[in-house]
């Protein structure tokens, strides 16, 4: 019934394991008892274990008959047998994870791991993954007098050492080692030497340069970096004298600064032999100036990375939604694993293409412009050799802009009537004033009125920067209600160039260009700006006119104010013109006129604004004259508003 569960074990599964492993198991004969592994060779346990329980089985059964008796034990010896198979061959082919973590080996024990060989004369570029320690490996040739090794790191800054490891031909066969042991890790293991050459810390080009060593057997470089994952360029020269590979630095490599204005800033630095003792066909060699306002940069590469981060983060904040990246733990994982360094790529000259260089050839001075006032600047000059696409860095300055020229500010007082005058017609010009109101109200009025026929001023009013009102001046008065600050800034530009009518404008005072009139009071205390008369014209009457006297009606207002009335004679000619060169220039107030010209001074009130109409008989006049009439609203607050002035003539015969 059990005869075909009872049978003999093919002999071909036996074969296949040694054939896998390459141990001495040998499959005996059927009926006869197996040699057990040899231990010379490199068995695993588990196999031996499942050899000798098949030939346990084998034995239990002295006969084929005693087998059928005893069914359940042969089936769970076959179980037995395959399953320490199946262990055999998952720990020989099984999941490629290291069992013992790399940073828990020895320092000089070899794991059994891809070698990275450092070739002369070229330039290899290794990937530093954080926390962990590559590794280079390199010989020199027999008749290399002298080496040269040259690490430059990108942007971050790293840990490396050089070292000459001299080893024995041959492996003692005094020392007992595990089976576990291959005979490449029992050589290094063994008695040796290594003799530490070189070591260096920091984000800045490194260069070894020394004696090669007759006994050294291999030269070991190791690379790490503790914080960040980053990289490195790695170079190795052999013999004397410079490789050729990277530009050279002159002795000194600092960059200077010659001038400094508002908006540019002139550097200058010793020029590189590099460049120098080229041909003027030969153009592999440049300059490149960078100028940043954040740091000075150690490396080319370190710019690079830099503007690549800048880019990153601004297509970040464009996007929604970030990736995120499934498996973390496997992700770092990978990082971390000895097998997975990326493979060795060469620079090119074009690895960074986005860098825009604000000088660039050969000449060793430069001007920066179009730089911002009174700001800080980071200016670095790399040499670089487009063939071999490497750079150098000078040592970086920076330099602080001046600031701009700042206007004078000229402060007002309280109730003072100002002339602002724009003696340059050519051109635009513009002034600055201050005013500090009076009283815990901090509120004002300021008035303005421009005297220029078809001149263009600009007046704004600010405070701690920020802009409270702008607006155009012109012949109309101009009320600006201040309020709620203690200090205000007042600046008034003239823009563009005034029309000619303006410059032959024979109403102008003497001397006086385009002008502005202005004033700033704290007396005014009523919240908006006062009230003005409905118009601002004078009437006469006809029927009232005689040889000697006038009658004039003006409108007022229902506060109560001053209202005086000045004359002016004409003569024959002004008479006859009549045009607007008889009449008083607008902006001129009663401060500018004669007191003989004065004739009355009234207070009128009336709080009805229809009603408010005042009149004054003007007498003391001559028969047959032509007067201009001018009435002045005074204020205790404000520039006089003047009326639009009135030109009369009296009668020659009554």
């Amino acid at each position: 019934m059990h005869r075909n569960l009872i049978q003999d074990p093919p002999v071909g599964a036996f074969a296949f394991m040694h054939t896998l492993i390459g141990c001495d198991c040998i499959r005996a004969a059927p009926g006869v008892v197996c040699e057990p592994p040899s231990t010379s060779a490199w068995c695993p346990p588990l196999l031996i274990k499942a050899w000798e329980t098949s030939n346990t089985w084998r034995l239990k059964g002295k006969s084929k008959r005693e087998r059928d008796r005893n069914p359940e034990e042969a089936v769970m010896a076959l179980m037995s047998v395959s399953w320490c198979v199946g262990a055999a061959l998952a720990l020989l082919c099984g999941s490629p994870w290291p069992q013992v973590h790399a940073a828990l080996a020895p320092e000089n024990e070899v794991p059994l791991r891809p070698t990275t060989w450092l070739p002369e004369g070229k330039l290899t570029s290794i990937t530093l993954p954080k926390g962990r320690t590559r590794r280079l490996y390199f010989t020199l040739k027999k008749k290399a007098p002298a080496l040269a090794v040259t690490v430059s790191p990108c942007d971050r800054p790293i840990e490396w050492s050089l070292a000459a490891r001299t080893l024995k031909d041959k492996p003692l066969k005094s020392l007992q080692w595990s089976s576990k042991k291959s005979t490449p890790e029992v050589w290094w293991r063994g008695p040796g030497t290594e003799e530490k050459l070189h070591s260096f810390t920091g984000n800045a080009v490194d260069t070894y340069r020394g004696p090669s060593n007759a006994h050294a057997s291999i030269y070991i470089l190791r690379l790490r970096s503790k914080q960040h994952n980053t990289r490195a360029t790695v170079s190795l020269h052999e013999g004397l004298g410079p490789s050729g590979t990277f530009p050279l630095l002159p002795a000194d490599p600092q960059v200077h600064t010659l001038g400094v204005g508002m908006t540019s800033v002139t550097l200058s630095w010793a020029p590189s032999a590099s460049i120098t003792g080229l041909p003027q066909t030969q153009k592999s060699y440049d300059y490149c100036v960078l100028v940043n306002s954040e740091q000075n940069y150690p490396s080319l590469c370190a710019a690079g990375e830099s503007r690549r981060k800048e880019e990153d983060q601004k297509q970040e904040k464009k996007e929604k939604k970030r990736r995120v990246t499934a498996w973390p733990i496997l992700k770092e994982w990978w990082w971390q694993q000895w097998d997975t360094y990326p493979e060795t790529q060469n620079p090119t000259s074009d690895e960074f293409p986005d860098l825009q260089c604000v000088c660039q050839g050969t000449e060793s001075v430069c001007t920066v412009s179009e730089l911002l006032p009174e700001t800080q600047y980071y200016f670095d000059v790399f040499v670089r050799d487009r063939l071999n696409g490497t750079s150098m860095a000078y040592k970086g300055t920076l330099a602080r802009t001046h600031e701009e020229a700042r206007p004078t500010i000229t402060a007002l007082r309280e109730g003072e009537l100002r002339w602002v005058t724009f003696p340059n017609r050519g051109s635009n010009s513009e002034q600055f004033f201050n005013f500090r109101p009076r009283g815990w109200q901090q509120s004002g009025l300021l008035t303005l009125q421009s005297c220029g026929v078809g001149e263009k001023v600009k007046v704004t009013v600010s405070r701690k920067g920020q802009v409270l009102t702008s607006q155009g001046v012109g012949g109309e008065l101009v009320h600006i209600w201040l309020q709620g600050s203690p200090s205000y800034l007042i600046h008034l530009k003239r823009e563009g160039t005034p029309s000619s009518s303006s410059s032959t404008d024979l109403t102008l005072p003497a001397g006086l260009m385009a002008s502005v009139k202005m004033q700033t009071s704290s007396a005014y205390h009523r919240k908006g700006v006062p009230s003005l008369p409905s118009t601002l014209q004078i009437k006469s009457f006809n029927r009232l006119r005689g040889c000697n006297s006038v009658t004039l009606a003006w409108m007022g207002t229902e506060e109560r104010s001053l209202y005086c009335v000045y004359r002016r004679m004409l003569g024959s000619s002004d008479a006859e013109a009549g045009g607007a060169s008889a009449l008083t220039a607008p902006c001129l107030g009663p401060e500018s006129r004669s007191d003989t010209e004065r004739v009355l001074c009234k207070y009128f009130q009336e709080l009805n604004p229809r009603r408010a109409v005042t009149t004054a008989v003007i007498g003391g006049l001559e028969p047959g004259m032509a007067y201009v009439f001018d009435v002045y609203l005074m204020r205790r607050w404000g520039i006089p508003i003047k009326y639009a002035s009135k030109m009369v003539k009296t009668r020659k015969e009554c």
